[in-house]
């Protein structure tokens, strides 16, 4: 019978890379009262969370139905780096995030709906757990993290630029992965629409 994967199973490799890179020894289990093992761990936690912030193939998703509570208010769960309303809504909101909701700061109300009824489509980006990130994007964020925490323990300015350039091979390959996933052409799939948008002059004047 399989082991099921969990995050602790996972991230604790994910760790022991990170301090072999600055040269400690690996250890068992995440014991953040061991300061290295703190730095490391907290570090992966960090970049996790920028890297994803970014926005790739795995974690966006467009059109994305969401509704409002009782009090015609969205709260934003804390797994949703980004939210915004999806091109195809037409309506006067523009909306952002504030104290934990969708703020619409066209109309200065956290009131987005007229009705507990109303549904609207957001693009969102996720941020998900260490499990659920592909091998490249996992890749790419320990050797970000291997270099700053470098940065934090070592110090050591030979060791931070070779660390430096593992991080940018790390970050093409992600890259790469990114572009295989996305099925990107020179036109650009916007939204997973397989068809070329034109630009048009209107939607510059509109800034």
């Amino acid at each position: 019978m399989p082991i099921p994967t969990t995050n602790a199973t996972q991230e604790l490799p994910a760790v022991n890379q990170i301090l072999a890179s600055v040269g400690q020894a690996p250890v068992t289990t995440l014991d953040q009262t061991n300061p290295d093992v703190a730095i490391a761990y907290d570090t992966l936690l960090q970049v996790s969370k920028e890297v994803q912030a970014e926005g790739w193939t795995f974690n966006q998703e467009f059109e994305y139905e969401i509704a409002v509570n009782s009090s015609k208010e969205y709260e934003i769960p804390n797994n949703m780096l980004q939210i915004d309303f999806s091109e195809s809504y037409k309506g006067n909101i523009d909306p952002i995030r504030r104290d934990g909701k969708l703020y619409d700061r066209y109309n200065h109300t956290y009131t987005i709906g007229s009705t507990t009824s109303d549904t609207f489509k957001v693009d969102v980006v996720w941020l998900f757990d260490w499990v659920d990130l592909p091998a490249p994007i996992q890749n790419y964020m320990v050797a970000k993290a291997a270099t700053i925490s470098a940065q934090r323990i070592i110090g050591d300015p030979q060791l931070i630029q070779t660390l430096q350039q593992r991080e940018a091979l790390a970050r093409a390959n992600a890259l790469e992965y990114e572009c295989n996933q996305g099925d990107y052409t020179i036109f650009g799939h916007p939204h997973g629409q397989r068809s070329y948008t034109s630009y048009k002059p209107y939607t510059a004047l509109q800034r």
